[in-house]
């Protein structure tokens, strides 16, 4: 028989307990122990079976299980514990405060954080991986500084795939339904009680969102979601999945998150003084705001350009050109052409907007570059990352020395209440005080007093993390197992895995194949030797996700699976499927060692050795992202030197056999060296670990770089270029047309140098040159002197500039006078750079 109606029951939450609703509401309960124990306390196995998600916990929970909860005095004095906790962390975020002079509430300003996924809690399912994570941290520290931040991005229905392995073990994807009604969202709705929505007009037919709004302690994440009613199929998918389907539905993403997400600021009446672009994918939104200038304010294409310039920033993540979205340029006009027209630009200069070489009519439009020509502020991740990408993007900055080229690093962190196992968090507290997880480097007392924490101690919670582990992963293989159909030899086999007491070494991360998962099965004998000695034994516990059309990283699944069935090593290696949130706790905290082993410099910074660090694990990597700036001797182990390679099949033979060299002549003996069970020296290298690397590689610190070099200049720019009706930003855009017309005009008529037959080094050389500014004036332009060694080709190469005062003028030239230091083996050039005084980045020029 079918049923006429359908209902969902709910239980009825008693009076009592009423606050847990807006405590399972905000997301502050994830790094607040006392706010998650409550849940825990509530109902424990609901707690794990709802993957950690108290809205569904509350809409599932026994009606009997609520009537003993309010009647449990002990209960309701934990729920009133909690409800001030998070009462007092919504009212006393003060970092900006200090800073600004006003509290995020009373402040005048807002920064946009635009993001394709954030990664928050485990039960929120709409990240991938490293990107996405970081995102959520990003938010998580910003609402601990009191940042006035919101977040934009997309709800996806699917999420990111959840991975399972067949037989073979081959990765498998399948996609959970995420039901929003019974996860920590909130549908934004209007005054009349109606569903905010925004609409964007695609070819033929109008598409419509609506807002989710996520709590994120005090920042508010906002989602958009299509899959609603009058959407056609197609359209209700856009936000369906994340980084799944064609390159069409990529477009439709982004042109629903960088558009879409402007529109959705503007409906919900935000203020926002700085558009923060985290990665190229939500690039089009600088579309959509000089759109938005030139219909609304009455500026040009190019006045309402420079007021976006001014007020967007840019991080890039990738250290690659590949990685990179790009659309073909018949696309683009498809679905953005009619900002063409609106903008007033012909075909060729609209793709030039985004386009890397601009003179390449075939070239497709690179959402990087589009989101760099709109940017004042451009950041790479790490700080090999920032020279990385000052290479990699150099061409545009024409004549611009790679070393000066405007893109700066910050390099990334993690945020420390997030990824710190509770009880080493406990520990913590009791020896370095409360407020360990936001003390930076200049706390140096606060750090010292890791020494205070009892050598026995910290090893005995090591251990216990160690052990959970264990535990972790023989449950998850089984229930893994189970789900497959496996044997009960295999089942068995699964609840036995791994040792205790053996040295552990973590491998977690994207199977791409630049990060070398395999590299430690290069030479199977050595690691079977390495791994199997019954004195000193080893094991590994590996996990992570392939993107499901990346098949040359299924295969290294499939590789180190088979060689676990093929060679024995059930005992000592395991790889964990379904990588997520939740298992990287448990991993970086109860692992030994935390291996990475990248092709330098393919990873752009890395952040789960920064996690693992935080939880006392020594790291074991290449120099690549975030380890090259660490102290890589006290804190762990090097792979190599940072060498470079041309040969990938000589470059993995070399540092595969550095990785056995270490392990056998390093890691090993400091591990098993004990001194009554105690291994003191390793202990020394986990306090190290935790002192030299918690204070600088959190979020805490590096949200705080965001503020103080781009929210904060980025934020003033737009106050004062949006000034008197945008005034200054009408200027400094006729002040650059004026440039670009003139520039090439310029010319270095006479350079005078003083010569002498006996010059001695460092003796100053008086320099005097004539330029002809082509009608620019002095104040448009500095002279700079240019004095660097020659390399082979005859460059200039490691050069650095010496401004040149100007003297007046002789004629139709403007003189410049300086004087610079003879230097052994170097040379001079003469530059002109184009210079305003209004707080705007411009992109320089030079001429030599």
């Amino acid at each position: 028989m079918q049923p006429i109606f359908q209902f969902n029951v709910s239980p009825s939450i008693p009076a009592s307990l009423e606050p847990l609703r807006k405590l399972a509401h905000n997301l502050y309960w994830d790094w607040n122990n006392e706010i998650k124990g409550l849940f825990q306390r509530l109902d424990r196995d609901l707690w794990e079976s709802s993957n950690h998600n108290p809205v569904l916990m509350l809409g599932t929970i026994s009606q009997d299980r609520l009537r003993a909860a309010a009647a449990d005095e002990g209960f309701i004095a934990h729920i009133h514990r909690a409800t001030q906790e998070l009462d007092r962390y919504l009212t006393n975020r003060t970092w900006y405060k200090t800073q600004r002079g006003k509290s995020a509430e009373d402040s005048d300003e807002c920064y946009a954080y635009f993001s394709a996924e954030f990664g928050l809690v485990k039960s929120l399912p709409i990240y991938s991986g490293g990107l996405g994570v970081l995102a959520g941290d990003h938010l998580k520290s910003a609402s601990d500084l009191g940042l006035p931040l919101v977040g934009i991005g997309l709800l996806y229905q699917e999420g990111y795939f959840a991975q399972y392995l067949n037989a073979d073990g081959w990765q498998q994807e399948k996609y959970p339904i995420n039901d929003f009604y019974n996860l920590p969202l909130e549908l934004i709705k209007n005054a009349d009680g109606s569903e905010l929505r925004i609409s964007i007009d695609y070819p033929g037919r109008r598409v419509y969102a609506r807002a989710w709004q996520v709590h994120v302690g005090t920042v508010a994440l906002y989602l958009l979601d299509t899959n609603i009613e009058p959407n056609n199929r197609y359209d209700q998918d856009i936000t369906d999945q994340l980084y799944g389907g064609d390159k069409d539905l990529r477009m439709h993403q982004e042109i629903m998150l960088g558009i879409g997400g402007v529109r959705l600021l503007d409906a919900l009446g935000l203020n926002v003084t700085a558009y923060h672009m985290n990665e190229g994918h939500a690039a089009f939104m600088a579309l959509e705001r000089i759109r938005m200038l030139v219909q609304t304010s009455g500026l040009s294409f190019e006045e309402a350009r420079q007021m976006v310039i001014s007020s967007s920033l840019f991080t890039t993540h990738t250290p690659v050109p590949a990685g990179f979205d790009l659309f073909p340029p018949d696309m683009v006009m498809y679905y953005l052409g009619e900002y063409a027209n609106i903008f007033g630009l012909p075909r060729e200069e609209f793709l030039a907007l985004g386009r890397e070489n601009t003179g390449d009519f075939s070239a497709p439009l690179n959402m990087a570059i589009l989101a760099i020509r709109m940017s004042s502020s451009i950041n790479g991740v790490a700080q090999l990352h920032g020279e990385v990408s000052r290479g990699m993007f150099q061409h545009l900055w024409e004549g611009v020395p790679t070393e000066e080229v405007p893109i700066f690093a910050v390099t990334n962190g993690v945020h420390a209440q997030s990824c710190v196992a509770k009880e080493t968090q406990d520990l913590y507290s009791r020896y370095l005080g409360e407020d360990w997880a936001m003390s930076g480097t200049n706390n140096t007392e606060l750090w010292k007093r890791i020494d205070l924490i009892p050598d026995e101690e910290l090893w005995r919670n090591h251990e216990q993390r160690r052990q959970e582990l264990v535990m972790f992963s023989r449950e998850w293989l089984v229930k893994c197992a189970k789900e497959r159909g496996a044997s009960q030899m295999e089942l068995k086999s699964a609840s036995e895995a791994l040792n205790p007491s053996a040295l552990t070494i973590g491998f977690a991360r994207r199977f791409a194949t630049y990060k070398r998962a395999t590299l430690f099965l290069r030479d199977v004998d050595r690691i079977k030797r390495i791994m199997h000695d019954t004195n000193r034994p080893v094991q590994f516990v590996i996990a992570g996700k392939a993107h499901p059309k990346d098949i040359p990283g299924k295969e290294l699944i499939r590789k180190i699976v088979h060689f676990i069935h093929e060679e024995n090593m059930q005992d000592s290696l395991v790889f964990l499927p379904n990588y997520d949130i939740e298992m990287s706790r448990v991993m970086v905290a109860g692992c030994d060692v935390w291996m990475n082993t990248p092709r330098r410099p393919r990873e752009a910074s890395g952040t789960s050795g920064m996690k693992a660090a935080m939880n006392g694990l020594p790291n074991l990597s290449i120099l690549d992202g975030w380890w090259d700036e660490a102290d890589y001797v006290r804190t762990g182990w090097a792979i190599g030197h940072g060498e470079m390679y041309d040969d990938p099949d000589y470059q993995d033979e070399v540092e595969a056999n550095d990785l056995y060299d270490l392990f056998e002549q390093e890691v090993i003996p400091l591990f098993y060296d004990r001194d009554n069970g105690l291994p003191r020296g390793w202990v020394a290298k986990m306090k190290d670990a935790i002192r030299l690397n918690c204070p600088f590689f959190n979020t805490a610190r590096m949200v705080k770089d965001y503020a103080r070099q781009a929210y904060f200049p980025v934020s003033d720019r737009c106050h004062a270029m949006s000034a008197n009706n945008f005034q200054p930003a009408k200027d400094l855009a006729h002040w650059k047309h004026m440039i670009a017309e003139r520039w090439y005009d310029i010319k270095i008529e006479h350079i005078d140098i003083a010569q002498a037959s006996d010059v001695q080094v460092l003796q100053e050389i008086p320099v005097k040159a004539r330029i002809n500014l082509a009608g620019l004036k002095p104040e448009d332009v500095r002279v700079e002197l240019y004095q660097g060694a020659i390399d082979d080709s005859g460059n200039i190469v490691d050069g650095s500039p010496i401004p040149m005062d100007y003297q007046g003028q002789d004629g139709n030239n403007a003189v410049y006078t300086t004087t610079f230091p003879m230097i052994p083996a170097a040379s001079g050039g003469f530059r002109c750079v184009s210079y305003h005084s209004i707080p705007s980045w411009v992109m320089p020029t030079n001429r030599a």
